[in-house]
């Protein structure tokens, strides 16, 4: 068993559906009907390009731009994949991080969980759209961090130790929340304690991974953190639909 003092929640992807949102933009963008296929081709236009430049950032290669800036960049390659000419119709591309819907969960589970804890959004997003975001998606915070604060995008540490800052308490009572592996593995590597939320979007936990608890939605874990006994017990909470998983 261990005790929880506060709790950190990835934003894109875990408490909002990026990919859904962009490709309800995409769609709106383009003139005329448009086959899924190409809606697909498009958003795989933007996510490489996002994923490419917070690579070079990490590695150094370009200097830190924030969210705003990288998401102008993608609709802008969108537009030119795509044939997009209207302006208006392109800047409304460029601010679809800013109209995210949230899971249908999200916002009912954060309010749960903070009933009890203080919550935490931690997000590659910068501070001007996580501003947008939250009001659109009803995502109300004890507080909101972004990477813009250390100009780094996770996976780097310093943002999860931004996290560790504000909270002020030692990592191993610090729960991280997020629907990507790779996410939690980096908080863990900090020592922070870590839940696995499945969402239809993000990145599964492999073979190895060791997360403290893997749940199938936001209820799911307010319902074991409102009995802190049960949380890190081998095999607790596994009730029928395998609704609780306790990986260690």
């Amino acid at each position: 068993m261990f005790d929880i003092e506060a709790v950190v929640f990835d934003v894109l992807g875990t408490m909002v559906d990026e990919p859904g949102g962009l490709r309800r933009a995409i769609r709106e963008a383009l003139p005329g009907a448009a086959e899924e296929a190409l809606v697909e081709r498009l958003l795989a236009v933007w996510q490489e390009h996002v994923e490419r430049q917070q690579r070079r950032i990490a590695e150094g290669s370009r200097d830190y731009v924030g969210s705003e800036v990288i998401d102008r960049e993608a609709a802008e390659r969108v537009a030119e994949h795509a044939g997009i000419i209207d302006r208006t119709a392109v800047e409304r591309l460029a601010a679809a991080g800013q109209r995210l819907d949230p899971w249908g969960d999200s916002a009912a589970g954060l309010a749960r969980i903070a009933e009890r804890f203080p919550v935490l959004g931690l997000s590659n997003a910068d501070r001007a759209t996580l501003v947008r975001l939250n009001a659109h998606a009803g995502l109300r915070w004890h507080q909101v961090l972004s990477a813009e604060a250390v100009r780094a995008y996770k996976p780097a540490p310093q943002v999860y130790r931004l996290a560790l800052d504000v909270v002020g308490c030692p990592p191993e009572r610090v729960l991280m929340v997020a629907a990507h592996a790779w996410d939690l593995r980096a908080g863990q590597a900090l020592g922070m304690r870590t839940a696995y939320i499945r969402r239809p979007v993000g990145d599964s936990p492999g073979r190895t991974d060791t997360f403290d608890l893997q749940q199938d939605g936001l209820e799911d874990l307010a319902g074991v953190l409102a009995a802190p006994g049960q949380v890190g017990r081998p095999g607790a909470g596994g009730g029928a639909g395998g609704e609780t998983a306790v990986l260690r």
